[in-house]
């Protein structure tokens, strides 16, 4: 009975989860995406010693790294995301990516200085059918939905009768470890991931919230640890524990996957 309780008054309140995190806005420059479109032509990079550079791709790749320039640069690939960190200066060197799924190459010509400024993570992409007169409207209609969709996805997925449920093969599930995590400042409430799932390079994950306290407890974003993009809690006050309100559940999105940003 409490547990159908629990998912009851979840979905009644659904309307009233708020979305945004108040932390991002400190990170927003710096977090900001160079999208860079794919045309079979070399794309330069150009890295800063010391400063690692984030490489956002559509789908899973693995990376080529030339023999010469092996021990001056440390690359690391993740879901589809690449890490370039350069140790030491060096010249032009043509960098081979390769989707794992399709097969597709990437070509980058990547250099590295002692000077500068750390470039902003760049996102690849490929143009479809569309026309290019529309492409640009199109991107910004996505990217403003994207955080709205996902979160929506993943409590449907969770909480919404099965015959409601609908896959959708633009989302897929990704692994996640089920220990539970020091999520919230202060101790007082227990953090359990429950699942992920990846889609247009951005990540959602749905963490059980559990009050260990016999206060009452008001959910605040602020007191969230990691670099989360939006969280969305599906109540933001949880009851004394051992009442049947003492749980929740809160939807995170960020770039990488939760076990790196946290």
């Amino acid at each position: 009975m409490r547990e159908t309780n629990i998912i009851h008054r979840m979905i009644v309140t659904w309307l009233g989860v708020t979305l945004l995190l108040a932390q991002s806005l400190a990170h927003a420059e710096t977090d900001t995406l160079e999208r860079i479109e794919w045309k079979k032509v070399p794309i330069r990079l150009e890295l800063v010693v010391g400063q690692e550079q984030r490489i956002e791709f559509p789908n899973a790749v693995k990376v080529g790294v030339p023999a010469s320039v092996q021990p001056l640069l440390r690359t690391q690939s993740v879901n589809g995301t690449v890490y370039l960190l350069a140790h030491a200066q060096f010249d032009t060197n043509r960098l081979m990516v390769r989707e794992l799924d399709s097969g597709r190459i990437y070509l980058f010509d990547v250099t590295s200085t002692k000077d500068g400024v750390a470039a902003h993570p760049v996102q690849i992409y490929i143009t479809d059918d569309r026309s290019a007169d529309n492409l640009e409207e199109n991107v910004v209609s996505l990217e403003q939905l994207d955080y709205i969709q996902l979160t929506r996805f993943a409590a449907q997925q969770l909480y919404a009768p099965s015959r409601l449920v609908k896959d959708n093969p633009t989302v897929n599930r990704t692994p996640i470890s089920r220990d539970s995590v020091d999520l919230l400042h202060g101790g007082s409430v227990k953090a359990t991931p429950l699942v992920a799932w990846r889609a247009n390079g951005l990540y959602v994950t749905a963490v059980k919230l559990t009050n260990l306290t016999p206060q009452a407890r008001t959910l605040d974003p602020r007191d969230l640890r990691g670099a989360w993009l939006t969280a969305s809690f599906q109540h933001h006050r949880l009851l004394p524990m051992g009442d049947e309100a003492d749980t929740t559940v809160v939807y995170l999105i960020s770039a990488r996957p939760f076990e790196v940003s946290y």
